[in-house]
């Protein structure tokens, strides 16, 4: 299967969740390509619609290859793949260093995509966490740490495609994970999508702001 765009993949994977819209759901997404995702689902479930930002940390010379993910809070998620790290001979100063440059990241598209907007408190709701694509699991796996220490009554992982054996992986973190493709052998998440351009802050702005805003839910409330 392949989509048309990430509105298109949104909209099939919507359809997947229909169950869940009389669960009070909440859906948090991982900005950028995550937002679009996002915007579709909370359309069909008439859920509001938030974001969980996460910064993958990289390997020095391969920065899209992943040797973790931190996500801010209160109490800042961080994940790192210590065997990758200890094969690799990566120094502990690096990722120190690189931890502290993502969060920084982290705090600029928080001020660019949120100012004025506070975050959703999911503590007693279903939490679903969209992106739109898994690759190697790093960045999903601390966004769904860090939203189940908000308390959510069910956590649920939703994407439209990821290899099986890192979504078996993640489904310890998650009450339930659905996911449309599950292809051995993944290669690119983009292959799978007709349109998978580079989405700019300026679209995810624009997306969050025509989706529910979390005061409109009665559920306002800045969890991190």
């Amino acid at each position: 299967m392949t989509y048309a765009d990430r509105g298109d993949a949104g909209r099939r994977l919507a359809d997947e969740l229909l169950h869940l819209k009389d669960q009070q759901p909440v859906v948090l997404a991982l900005p950028r390509g995550g937002v679009a995702i996002g915007f579709e689902i909370a359309q069909t479930l008439d859920a509001p619609l938030d974001i969980v930002l996460v910064r993958k940390i990289g390997v020095p010379w391969q920065p899209e290859l992943a040797l973790g993910a931190v996500t801010d809070g209160a109490f800042p998620e961080t994940f790192i793949d210590r065997d990758l790290a200890t094969s690799l001979d990566i120094p502990e100063s690096y990722i120190r260093e690189e931890t502290a440059r993502q969060l920084e990241e982290i705090e600029r598209r928080r001020k660019s995509y949120c100012e004025g907007r506070p975050a959703l408190d999911v503590a007693g709701r279903t939490a679903i966490v969209v992106d739109d694509g898994i690759a190697t699991g790093a960045t999903m796996r601390v966004a769904l740490q860090a939203v189940r220490r908000r308390d959510p009554a069910r956590l649920v992982l939703a994407v439209p495609v990821a290899p099986p054996d890192t979504l078996a992986a993640l489904r310890q973190d998650a009450d339930e994970a659905i996911c449309l493709q599950t292809p051995i052998g993944l290669g690119a998440i983009g292959f799978y999508y007709r349109d998978f351009h580079q989405m700019s802050d300026a679209e995810v702005t624009d997306l969050l702001a025509r989706a529910p805003h979390p005061i409109e839910s009665g559920a306002a409330s800045r969890a991190s």
